[in-house]
């Protein structure tokens, strides 16, 4: 039986990972793990003043080392921060033992969320172009999730909806 699971959200930052993965924790009653949260409050700083004081490279790593350890948890809902499944380690964990989600969304649509939104560090200084490049890139890596979720012309109660049938569904298989 799959219940014990987890619950894992990918995709591009505004995909709303968060929200709906926070939804979903309350209709089912697990515990909700946003990554780029927990790496904010074990730190103390934003995402954004992290980037700025002490750079990509170091922001990785710890994103890293939390993502792995929060996978090891049985029956959670987690949100991976945008550049997260990006890492080979964490992909292969995500993909291993986790029912996976990607939340993918039209283009333009992410791009009236994310851009000049200076809490996304990486997308901050970018152009609508730039923009594009990486969410056509970073698809090619959320394709990979068990599920894919086309959220465009859903309501985010239907997004939830569409996923829990898909939970409850698998929950009944070996």
């Amino acid at each position: 039986m799959n219940s014990g699971k987890n619950i894992v959200f990918l995709g591009m930052m505004g995909s709303g990972k968060s929200s709906i993965g926070l939804m979903i924790s309350k209709k089912l009653n697990l515990e909700f793990f946003d990554t780029d949260q927990c790496i904010e409050n074990e730190m103390g700083m934003k995402i954004s003043k992290i980037f700025k004081e002490k750079g990509e490279n170091f922001f990785r790593e710890y994103e890293k080392k939390l993502t792995l350890n929060l996978l090891k948890k049985k029956r959670s809902i987690i949100a991976l921060g945008g550049g997260g499944f990006l890492n080979k380690e964490i992909q292969k964990a995500v993909l291993s033992s986790n029912l996976s989600f990607w939340l993918n969304w039209e283009t333009k649509i992410l791009i009236e969320r994310i851009i000049g939104s200076s809490k996304r560090p990486v997308a901050f200084k970018s152009t609508k172009s730039e923009l594009i490049e990486m969410i056509n890139s970073r698809n090619k890596q959320y394709s990979k999730a068990m599920f894919k979720v086309d959220c465009s012309d859903l309501t985010k109660n239907e997004v939830v909806n569409k996923i829990i049938d898909i939970y409850e569904s698998k929950k009944t298989e070996n």
